[in-house]
């Protein structure tokens, strides 16, 4: 197949600002977590598809299969739609108290 290019799981693009190994990345309606440090301006790569532990709202609590959105004004993931982007589903269940700050997220690959 002469068209063939990858397998869509990994995106790289150039970066307008510094990113962190791990850092949740939104390219307009791509969503994905940065695969190592991106200096601005250089070229990077973003996962678009996996299961991550991302920041999420505090004093939330996630059912598993719960849809999570990108929350980009607070940066951190959420389980609640309102002006929000759908970025994929809980993996893993966890508990609502105000330290419980991660949740795992199995990412859909776009927003």
């Amino acid at each position: 197949m002469k068209n063939y290019v990858s397998t869509g799981d990994r995106l790289s693009f150039t970066s307008g600002a510094a990113i962190a190994s791990g850092d949740a990345v939104q390219l307009g309606a791509l969503f994905g977590v940065a695969t190592g440090d991106i200096a601005n301006g250089s070229e990077g790569t973003i996962k678009l598809t996996g299961v991550f532990d991302l920041a999420k709202a505090p004093s939330q609590s996630w059912a598993i299969g719960a849809k999570v959105y990108w929350d980009a004004t607070n940066w951190r993931a959420t389980t609640t739609a309102t002006g929000n982007t759908l970025i994929g589903a809980a993996a893993l269940a966890v508990g609502g108290s105000a330290s419980e700050t991660v949740g795992r997220v199995r990412l859909n690959g776009t927003v």
